[in-house]
């Protein structure tokens, strides 16, 4: 059976039963007319956040919920995460109340953005709220022309937002310019947010009641007090998306990916470097889906790998794997450049990976090269450093017998006496040279 039938063999079983589990995981809570749908939206805004809350929000509309409590904590992240939230709030066809909690939580950066997009903004005691200036991927101030376009852009975004929601827009937008930051009492006080409420059953008893405006013009009446509570977090795929779309674990399968298929280019007959290889890349891709990259870094990453499978096959004198670790130290870098910090891959794992990788092809070519000089050694030569047996008394020659063979040999040195076991120290012609082995 060739290799990629055997593939296909264990592909499909392994297709299958993902698609099951994905199947299964994908199941989303159901609950009454009316409800209230709480949804849970911690760490950094990524794409992960985005579909998260998009697809709460959409179903918490399919279920006919009341409204919608996203409970947020977040340091910030990603603009186009973030502009993809707040779209999703401000034009949800039902009511989103923003809560920053539990105590202690934060709704910095990004997360400004998006609690003064909700139809209702609260805060939990010990919560704060802003320094929501637009920083480079490294951390570092924006310069120049660049920086003032992207400030004057958030700016006014930030402003016409909480104008939108009849909040301070004045507030909002030194949030921006000037990296303003408000404790939870202080923000309903300067009217940033528009209560502070301890826990869940508070805010919904605090929210009872109150009307807002959906992006149609429609005004809608919270009735929170006494509506069922339904819990929609993340499935099992959207916390396994989250931990995949780490950048670092993307580069990671993708390289160990390709590197897998490599053996198995190699050295065919061994089906597990194969199928590992290929879900290794599945996944890879499936984590570069969610997250910001550059195509260019994924083709040097591929190219890498392409120069190290040809190092071996082709003599080059490790100019082709040397191409090889430029290649992939080049493509871990460019993979994710130009995003913030927190969706960079380590330029110490690019490095550190690289190195390695570089290290074992090395190590490859090496023995390959030295294989490679050694003499061919074939027919009659390979009998070289054999046992062999007198038949006959060597004084100097005599008859040996050597794999089931019978030969003239000459003995070095001496006379030896039937029976004795020789080593066949070289050939002359058709006649063997041999010398006593010193075994009994």
């Amino acid at each position: 059976m060739n290799l990629g039938a055997r593939f296909l063999r264990l592909a499909l079983p392994i297709g299958l039963l993902a698609l099951a589990v994905l199947g299964l995981a994908c199941d989303e809570p159901d609950g009454p007319p009316g409800a209230v749908h709480i949804l849970t939206a911690k760490g950094t805004v990524g794409p992960v956040m985005s579909r998260y809350i998009d697809r709460g929000i959409d179903h918490a509309v399919s279920e006919e919920a009341n409204s919608v409590v996203i409970q947020l904590d977040t340091p910030g992240g990603l603009i186009s995460s973030m502009n993809a939230i707040v779209k999703d709030i401000l034009n949800a066809d039902l009511p989103v109340v923003i809560y920053v909690s539990p105590q202690g939580a934060k709704a910095a950066s990004a997360g400004t953005f998006i609690t003064l997009a909700g139809h209702v903004a609260a805060m939990a005691p010990g919560t704060s709220i802003g320094a929501a200036t637009p920083v480079g991927s490294g951390g570092e101030d924006i310069e120049g022309a660049l920086g003032n376009k992207v400030i004057n852009d958030a700016a006014a975004q930030i402003r016409d937002i909480a104008a939108l929601r009849g909040r301070n827009a004045d507030w909002a937008e030194s949030a921006v310019r000037q990296a303003v930051s408000a404790g939870a009492s202080e923000a309903v006080e300067l009217n940033v947010v528009d209560l502070l409420a301890p826990n869940l059953p508070a805010l919904l008893d605090a929210v009872n009641g109150r009307q807002v405006q959906l992006y149609d013009g429609s005004a809608v009446t919270l009735q929170t007090a006494s509506a069922e509570v339904v819990f929609n977090d993340r499935t099992i795929v959207e916390e396994f998306l989250d931990i995949i779309s780490d950048p670092n674990i993307a580069f990671l399968l993708l390289s160990l990916g390709t590197l897998a298929l490599f053996f198995e280019l190699s050295a065919p007959g061994h089906i597990f470097p194969g199928v590992f290889g290929a879900i290794s890349l599945i996944l890879g891709f499936f984590a570069l889906s969610v997250l910001p990259f550059n195509w260019a870094g994924v083709a040097l990453i591929l190219l890498a790998f392409v120069l190290f499978f040809l190092e071996v096959f082709i003599t080059s004198h490790g100019l082709l794997g040397l191409g090889g670790v430029v290649s992939l130290i080049l493509g871990g870098l460019l993979l994710t450049s130009g995003n913030p910090s927190e969706f960079r891959v380590s330029p110490w794992l690019v490095g550190g990976l690289s190195a390695a990788i570089g290290a074992y092809f090395l190590f490859a070519v090496t023995s390959i090269l030295r294989v490679r000089r050694q003499p061919a050694v074939i027919g009659v030569q390979t009998m070289v450093g054999q046992h062999a047996r007198t038949r006959s008394d060597l004084n100097p020659d005599g008859i040996v017998l050597v794999g089931g063979e019978l030969w003239q040999a000459t003995v070095e040195g001496g006379s030896l006496a039937q029976g004795e076991e020789v080593i066949i120290t070289g050939i002359d012609g058709l006649k063997l040279k041999v010398r006593k082995s010193g075994r009994s």
